[in-house]
């Protein structure tokens, strides 16, 4: 993977693509990855991948980068300039960076050059958070005044999942950087090629050596990062039971954490809705991105009196939704990101019928030579189950909907917030008073209203329940990456 400042290109799979640690070009000392293109199983090219032993030297090394440059006493507006030169650079890429995305877990080409889009404004939104944040001056209760100012925690530990690795990188690299940190990103062993293109990118912008390492691997290396003495707090976004098991280790040391986790989300029409812009949405919220995002509105809830029309309207949308090679301009969907990923979907739908659901559409891979070598599946609408079923309990990640319906707002609540989880949900109506209602007593971090899927950099995002702890985004988003500390002066 060369640096970008050279002509871009894609992994190519006769050379093995070194790491990115300290801002340099580095072999991984363990077992060689091949990367596989979802899109037709092909290799893509090959990455080395870190041994515990180099991820502990790369977390001493940032160590060392962070007392020896002193990037975390340096003026705000410095560490702000830096981080607007890598927005630049993300941009000056995004095309090639959208390129890797999309080879490596199949998003669509037009997604992935959105969401390189989207990295660049994460990187200046927080270069302006950086600049203008302040400390504060809490009122005296004596013969005093104090300062509270905010530090660094001293090296990061961010390990981002395949399914949106521009993004979610950004959204760890960018507030770490800027709240004085040094970071090791551990990149998702399916989506390393894209991980190492975003930091060379930061590095392009002229971040002083030893502030980010990108890394590569499986499990163990994960653990070896997570686990490591030097490690300040860990930021994960990923599976629930991977970020149980990060948290029970990080309790120990008393390390802190922000965990971003899965999803369960509630989508609800009711009666008085804008019927055919909420079939739109719900469609989109599932299908989107192959249904493989944290936030996907897998559970349906329509009201009973038009729910046959609003079936009717949702398949109508989902069929014109069209199955696809990611490549090509006119796919909405491109194949699940690995072939192991469409088995553990199939499970789900299998189960479901099972246990007496109906599918509605979809439930099966899509016909045809085109798709023959890919890990492609169709949009899936079940029906006739209820909130207890598994398939309604347990996050798929994959493009499945489970349509269920209700008579009675309470009841529908209570349904809503059946879930260990509470990331975000959905809520279509024209009674502002009941969205209102509605939208304070479902139990969830994010709650769109006549929209699904609205995003900021701004807002702060996170989950309820075992959707995670803390926050990302906003002000709060840099904040997370800092400590407190109060300074007296007597009068």
């Amino acid at each position: 993977m060369p640096l970008l400042d050279t002509p871009a290109r894609l992994p190519i799979t006769d050379k093995i693509e070194p790491l990115l640690i300290g801002g340099k070009a580095v072999m991984g000392d363990g077992p060689v990855l091949d990367v596989i293109n979802p899109a037709d199983g092909s290799v893509i090219g090959r990455v080395a991948t870190s041994t515990p032993a180099q991820v502990r030297q790369t977390v001493a090394d940032a160590e060392d980068a962070l007392r020896a440059t002193g990037w975390g006493g340096q003026m705000p507006h410095e560490r702000a300039r830096i981080l607007s030169r890598a927005a630049d650079e993300i941009e000056r890429q995004a095309d090639h960076l959208a390129e890797l995305q999309m080879m490596e877990n199949g998003k669509t080409r037009s997604e992935s050059r959105g969401q390189a889009m989207m990295a660049a404004g994460i990187f200046r939104y927080f270069a302006a958070v950086c600049e203008c944040s302040e400390d504060t001056m809490p009122p005296a209760r004596g013969d005093y005044f104090t300062m509270t100012v905010q530090e660094p925690v001293g090296v990061v530990a961010a390990l981002t999942p395949w399914n949106s690795p521009l993004t979610m990188g950004a959204q760890k690299i960018a507030p770490a950087l800027a709240a004085g940190n040094a970071v090791v990103l551990k990149a998702a062993e399916t989506t390393s090629f894209v991980s190492l293109g975003l930091g060379q990118c930061v590095i392009a912008a002229g971040l002083p050596d030893g502030l980010l390492s990108v890394i590569a691997g499986k499990v163990e290396t994960a653990v070896a990062l997570v686990e490591d003495p030097g490690i300040g707090l860990i930021s994960f976004t990923g599976g629930t039971s991977t970020g149980q098991s990060i948290a029970r280790g990080a309790a120990d040391r008393l390390v802190p954490l922000i965990l971003e986790l899965g999803g369960k989300s509630p989508h609800i029409v009711f009666a008085d809705s804008d019927l055919k812009a909420a079939a739109k949405s719900v469609a989109s919220g599932i299908f989107g991105g192959t249904g493989q995002s944290c936030v996907a509105g897998s559970r349906l809830f329509v009201e009973g009196s038009v729910a046959e029309e609003f079936k009717q309207l949702l398949i109508a949308e989902a069929r014109v939704m069209r199955v696809g090679r990611p490549s090509d301009p006119d796919s909405v969907l491109g194949p699940l990101a690995s072939f192991s990923h469409r088995e553990r979907v199939e499970s789900f739908v299998r189960r479901g019928v099972e246990a007496g659901g109906e599918i509605l559409l979809g439930g099966a891979r899509p016909e045809g030579e085109a798709f023959e070598s890919g890990a492609y599946y169709l949009p899936t609408i079940i029906g006739g189950i209820d909130n207890s079923a598994a398939i309604a309990q347990e996050e798929i990640f994959g493009p499945v909907l489970c349509f269920m319906t209700f008579e009675d707002e309470a009841d529908l609540i209570a349904a809503a917030n059946d879930s260990v989880y509470g990331l975000a949900a959905g809520i279509w109506t024209g009674d502002y008073k009941r969205a209102w209602r509605v939208a304070r007593a479902l139990e969830a971090g994010t709650v769109w209203i006549n929209t699904y899927k609205q995003l900021s950099v701004a807002a702060p995002f996170g989950g309820y329940k075992l959707s995670g702890l803390g926050r990302e985004k906003g002000l709060q988003g840099m904040r997370a990456y800092q400590q407190s500390k109060s300074l007296y002066w007597a009068a």
